[in-house]
Parts: structure tokens; sequence; C-alpha cells
């Protein structure tokens, strides 16, 4: 964690002007979110609409695209502040994958267009990569996207894709040239979830909610000028678009794991669980992960910041997080003990049943974005220099 510096006489120099302006901010808008989940999205919904207004949002972008542009330190002070006022996420994080992308290889018109009702959630967005024969191996798509004059015609299927159900644009990964290596024939389109031939059916999971969809394009026309960066060079502009998913998105993750780890010591103490000496030593990993959480994902962010490619690091604090994310919900069970068993439909379940709910969601932790078997392929291709386990040469 970053010190405060002193000035020349050794009094703390005040908060910056954006960080005053924050706190009051959320000391007005910030507060305890209705229980109703309609009620709920649309109070986050105005939230980030209110936040972008008053030029408060989007830490990290540059200010030309409608961002703060705060440093490494600012953006880890941004976030420690919305942590502390438990300000609502952004109702569609996966618009904060996106959105590099277009900062980086987008057009002006297409930055006109999306940036800023993206990031006030006037608008939402899901990803389409993974396909049934082609999850973790991305390269293997075979969603196909032939251009016909100003538009491209898309056929296929993508699935386990969050927010299809909401979302009204999909950035998607669609084939427009036969396979090649390095991932070439692939391109990067914005497709519009309403548009003639989309059809979603949504897939329910094992916490009995329906977070996942499967998509179907039928002949789908999409504008060409939707199309981001080069055709058949869409591998590339992928990669941005998931090293920050996955180095960006830890900033705010580590003090949401700060906070939900203290509450979690928090309640093996209210229940005596804490006595437990199983208990203490399976906690004590968690405290000790949580700091590990820190310390990678300031790593991978600080690479972003020099505009270098998080890759490698990135896929280093995805296998951290996910493994971390199923420890915790462990250990939680743990604290519970037989109350465990009860679920977020029942009344005298602790806490609403939200560690429960939470370890059966985690899950999926080392298999959505990426499995964790991927992520140490990477890693060890990328950091330590291994043969590719595909057997291409390097």
């Amino acid at each position: 964690m970053a010190t405060v510096s002193t000035d020349a006489a050794g009094d703390v120099p005040p908060p910056p002007e954006w960080r005053a302006r924050l706190r009051e901010f959320l000391a007005e808008h910030a507060g305890r979110p209705p229980r109703d989940g309609a009620e709920r999205s649309a109070w986050a919904r105005a939230f980030h609409a209110d936040l972008e207004e008053a030029g408060l949002a989007a830490p990290g972008w540059p200010v030309e695209a409608g961002g703060m542009g705060l440093d490494l330190v600012g953006q880890l002070a941004y976030h420690q502040e919305m942590t502390r006022a438990r300000a609502p996420r952004h109702p569609c994080p996966l618009s904060f994958i996106v959105a590099p992308t277009l900062i980086m290889h987008g057009t002006p018109e297409q930055k006109e267009r999306f940036l800023r009702p993206l990031l006030r959630a006037d608008e939402l967005w899901c990803q389409g990569f993974s396909e049934p024969g082609a999850g973790s191996d991305l390269t293997a798509l075979t969603t196909r996207a032939v251009r016909d004059g100003d538009h491209y015609v898309v056929n296929g299927q993508k699935v386990w894709t969050s927010m299809a159900d909401r979302a009204d644009r999909m950035f998607a990964l669609v084939r427009t040239a036969p396979p090649g290596p390095g991932g070439a024939g692939i391109s990067y389109l914005l497709i519009p979830m309403k548009a003639e031939g989309v059809t979603v059916r949504p897939l329910r999971d094992i916490s009995g909610g329906a977070h996942f969809a499967e998509v179907f394009f039928d002949d789908v026309r999409v504008p060409a000028a939707d199309l981001v960066g080069e055709e058949n060079k869409g591998w590339a502009i992928a990669r941005t678009s998931l090293g920050h998913e996955r180095a960006t998105a830890f900033l705010a993750d580590e003090f949401r794991y700060r906070r939900v780890v203290d509450e979690l010591l928090a309640l093996a103490g209210r229940t005596g669980a804490a006595a437990d000496p199983v208990v203490r030593q399976s906690l004590a990993r968690i405290e000790a992960s949580v700091r590990v959480l820190a310390a990678n994902s300031r790593r991978a962010l600080d690479l972003v910041l020099q505009g270098r490619d998080p890759g490698a690091a990135a896929s280093v604090n995805r296998l951290v997080k996910s493994e971390f994310d199923q420890r915790l919900h462990e250990a939680a069970l743990r604290v519970l003990g037989p109350d465990a068993v009860l679920g977020v439909r029942e009344p005298s379940a602790p806490e609403r049943g939200r560690w429960t709910y939470g370890y059966l969601m985690s899950r999926a932790s080392t298999i959505g974005a990426g499995t964790a078997e991927i992520q140490r392929n990477t890693i060890a291709e990328k950091v330590l220099g291994l043969p590719s386990h595909l057997g291409e040469p390097r």
C-alpha cells in the first residue's frame, strides 16, 4: 500500500480535489440497496449515471475518453473510498472489458457512440467468446461473419454468456477467414442483441439462478462500422480485452475481498467457530491469500499503466483469484457448520444465506473466463518459457 507523504513542515497534505468530491458524492448517494432484485439493479444504474454526470467515474480511463486519468496511487485510493462506502458495483462489469478495447482500438465514432452510455450503465454488454466447441481454446471458434456490402452476416452460437438476456450489445469474436496460426482469421465485432436473428436461451446453474445463456445467430446483419480494428486481426484485440479484464478488475476486487474476509473473521468470532483450531487454520490461510491477491493485482495493474501487455501477470492473477474465491467460501462453510445447508430462500439462514450462495457460485470460478488449466498453460509458456502445450514452435 502506498504511504501518505507529508509536506516540508511535516503536515499531512489535504486529499486531492477529486477525493473530497467523491466523499461528498458517496455521502449523498451511497446507502443500503433495495432488497428486490429489479429495484436494486435500477438503483445501481442510477447511481453510476449520477457518478458519470459528476465526473467521478472510470478512475483509470484517460480524461479524453470520459475518465478521471488517475495514476496507480489515485486508483487505489478511489477504490478504497468506494469500498468503504459500500458503493454499488457497476451493473455490468463486462462493460469494463470492452471499454479498454474501444479506447485502444476503436474508431472515433465508436468511442463517441459507445463509451459514455457504457459508463453510465445506460447500455449493458455481454461477451461472446466461448462456444460449445471452443470454450477455453477460443481460437477454435466457428461462428462466422461474412461481409455483405456494408454489413457482416453472422451465423453460429455462443454459450456461457453472462447477462445475455439483459444486454443491449455483445462484443464477440467471429471467424472471417479460415483458421491460421496465432488466431489468424478472427475478427472483433460489436453485435446488437435486439437484431433480427438473435435468440437468447437462459441456462440455470447450480445456485438456482440463470446467470448465463446460450445465444444463437441466424443471418444476423451487423453494420461493418461496428468492426473493431482490422478484419482477421481480432485475436490480438481480444487479448487486450482479456488482459484488462484480469488486471484492472482485480484492483477493485482487492478491496472487496479484504472487506469480505474481515466480515468472515467477524462471523467466526460471533458464532464461536474461531475456537476450533481447524477453522482457525483455514482462516489463517485465507488471510495470507488475500494479501497475496493484493500484491498480484497491483503488479498486473502496474503493467497496464506502463502500457505493457499484462497477459502473463494477469493470468497469474486470474488463477490466484479463482482458487482463492473457492477456498474463501469453503472456509465460510466450516465457520457456519450445520447452518451451511441453509440457502438464500431460508429465512433463518445466517446472513441471508450469502455464504452458501457464494460457495455454489464459486464452483465456476476456475472455469469461467479461462479455466485454471488454461491459465497454468499460459503461465508455463509466457512466464516460464516452457514449450507450447499445442506443440507450436516458439
